[in-house]
């Protein structure tokens, strides 16, 4: 019956607000690591699909194929970048505890030009264009406002 109370009174003093956010606070690190971890994974996987690609079809292309395949080469790159920019998002957070907008903005616009550099003009309509348009437009003038007001805070 003691240990009954005893056990009570911790889960009671776990659910208090202080004790509770160190709680979800070391779950968010734990958390943090493991995808900081899975996302290494990813980019070393990347980067040899990446070398792979490169070897084969630079061997065995025919020289006026070369055009697209160097599309393909551009998008795995991107690919590549886009992960490191997302592993720099959950690094800085680990630092910091705190979600950089910019960080993921920039990663937002980095993942538009890749759709834009690997886009089939041929299969892809007005609509969709326009959309990828808006869509840097809005990025870009969020990145402005972001910077801007990084820069006042700074002075």
């Amino acid at each position: 019956m003691q240990q009954m109370k005893k056990l009570l009174r911790e889960i009671l003093g776990a659910t208090k607000d202080d004790n509770f956010m160190h709680i979800i606070e070391n779950i968010e690190v734990i958390v943090s690591k493991v995808l900081s971890i899975f996302m290494v994974i990813v980019i070393l996987v990347a980067i040899g699909d990446l070398g792979v690609f490169i070897l084969k079809e630079l061997f065995t292309a025919p020289y006026a194929k070369f055009n697209t395949t160097l599309y393909k080469i551009f998008g795995l790159f991107l690919n590549i970048l886009i992960a490191l920019e997302i592993l720099e998002n959950i690094t800085a957070y680990l630092r910091k505890h705190v979600f950089q907008v910019e960080l993921v903005i920039v990663t937002s616009l980095i993942a538009v030009a890749r759709k834009i550099i690997i886009l089939d003009l041929e299969k892809v309509g007005g609509i969709d264009i326009i959309g990828l348009g808006i869509a840097i437009l809005a990025l870009s003038i969020s990145y402005l406002i972001i910077r801007l007001s990084n820069s006042k805070n700074t002075r």
